[in-house]
């Protein structure tokens, strides 16, 4: 899995490299950045944390993946929501996949 990063959506808050068990990103003023990548363990602490959508995964064909990737969505009730998101864009619900953060 690979680290996405929507730079358009990013509001520099921090939350992602303040849970990331790698330390791996670094906040910019403008975005978030992953200087080493290939050292992202995948394990979604950064998209679990980032209130504006700005995080993804992108899912390896192994997973089924085909080139979409794995997002995550903060519903009002404090509840998460997990999407998978298909190389056109279309976000569909994982299902059971909400719990609290």
């Amino acid at each position: 899995m690979a680290l996405l990063i929507d730079i358009a959506k990013c509001v520099s808050c921090g939350g992602c490299a303040e849970v990331c068990p790698g330390g791996l990103l670094d906040v910019l003023e403008d975005g978030v950045a992953i200087p080493y990548p290939e050292d992202c363990w995948g394990c979604a602490a950064c998209l679990k944390a980032c209130p504006a959508g700005a995080l993804s995964l992108r899912l390896s064909p192994s997973l089924g993946g085909r080139g979409g990737s794995l997002a995550c969505g903060h519903r009002e009730d404090g509840a998460l929501e997990w999407y998978y998101v298909d190389p056109s864009g279309k976000r569909t619900l994982v299902p059971g996949g909400g719990d609290s953060y």
